[in-house]
């Protein structure tokens, strides 16, 4: 039986190893926000479109989240490095405090979904999701 409150966000084969990433909108709690996939030491992974220091969209071009050498995710506006496997700051003005809001994400028969967690209350993801940015 399929899980209906799995939302398509692009084919697996959209999302090459450490390369551009799929942005994509999620809406909970009557909110709209950006957010991006991106795939990492083989596995799909979620977080909103938004640098833990300044809340402003991290890419500079739609996709484009990793650093030149494709190590780091990086903020365009003022280089903010994270962990793309965790969202940590690693970086930058935020470095080692604060980090990315991960969005959970699914991979299924060729294709990246999001949902939230799996028994998480609604009210702690859309906690997460309106948080503004690290101090």
């Amino acid at each position: 039986m399929a899980d209906r409150g799995l939302i398509p966000i692009c084919e697996s084969a959209a999302l090459t190893e450490c390369g551009e990433g799929v942005r994509f909108s999620l809406s909970t709690g009557g909110i709209e926000r950006e957010a991006f996939v991106i795939r990492h030491q083989g596995k799909a992974l979620g977080y909103l479109n938004r640098c833990a220091h300044t809340g402003l969209e991290l890419d500079w071009i739609p996709g484009r989240f990793m650093d030149s050498e494709r190590r780091w995710l990086i903020c365009a506006a003022h280089g903010a490095l994270y962990e793309p496997a965790t969202g940590a700051c690693a970086g930058g003005p935020c470095e080692g405090r604060g980090r990315l809001v991960a969005v959970p994400v699914w991979e299924i028969d060729g294709m990246v979904y999001w949902r939230r967690k799996a028994g998480e209350p609604a009210a702690a993801f859309e906690e997460a999701l309106a948080g503004g940015p690290s101090e």
